[in-house]
């Protein structure tokens, strides 16, 4: 079976899979994030083929609508690899990548790197930035039912990972818990350069959201 027709396969599962998932964590996402790899890893010395099926894999049972086991995701991209008899190196690789992919907390050190974890890291933390990544943060903040914004619930820049994953704060404060800090988190030129934008966009967008808020504008 030729890496073309496995990436072919690997996106038909993915969207069969994501038919039902949150806005935020649908298939879209997945094809953006796919997207922006395949730019940023041509501009690396990375094995492309593995970039993409990480990119296509990296959220295919995400922890967060798991209960919190951040072993699904991995097990079925094995399983699924395995049946189309992808190697044995390859499949490793992307377990890894998916096990590592996720900011899990500003004290939370990654255990695993690779060149090709760090162009799909880039490309998921895009994703996660600019318009994009605003309009997910409220979609998920509704999804979860948490309130827009509470003056007097203060962001937390030191939770741990279970802090983080627990966490029911206000949506706003997503944006200073990790949003704003993925900008000088990037891994590679390509996403460091495309991360300031976004990055500016979303602090012009937080000025006028407190503007509004207090009856300014």
């Amino acid at each position: 079976m030729t890496q073309e027709i496995i990436i072919q396969k690997t996106i038909a599962f993915v969207k069969n899979e994501l038919a039902h998932a949150e806005g935020g964590h649908d298939w879209f996402h997945i094809e953006r994030v796919w997207k922006l790899a395949k730019r940023i890893g041509s501009e690396e010395k990375v094995d492309l083929f593995v970039v993409e099926l990480g990119a296509l894999l990296h959220d295919i049972a995400d922890s967060k609508f798991n209960n919190g086991d951040e072993e699904i995701g991995p097990q079925k991209a094995r399983l699924f690899l395995s049946s189309l008899r992808v190697d044995e190196s390859v499949i490793t690789h992307v377990e890894n990548i998916i096990s590592n992919i996720s900011f899990k907390g500003g004290n939370e050190a990654q255990k695993f790197h690779s060149p090709e974890l760090d162009v799909i890291q880039d490309a998921d933390r895009l994703d996660a930035l600019g318009a994009i990544g605003i309009a997910r943060t409220f979609n998920y903040g509704g999804f979860k039912n948490r309130a827009i914004y509470d003056p007097d619930i203060k962001p937390n820049l030191n939770l741990s990972k279970e802090e983080y994953k627990n966490s029911d704060a206000p949506t706003l404060n997503h944006f200073y818990e990790k949003l704003l800090l993925l900008k000088d988190r990037m891994n590679t030129t390509t996403g460091k350069r495309m991360a300031v934008h976004r990055h500016q966009f979303m602090e012009q967008y937080l000025e006028e959201f407190y503007k509004e808020w207090n009856g300014q504008l």
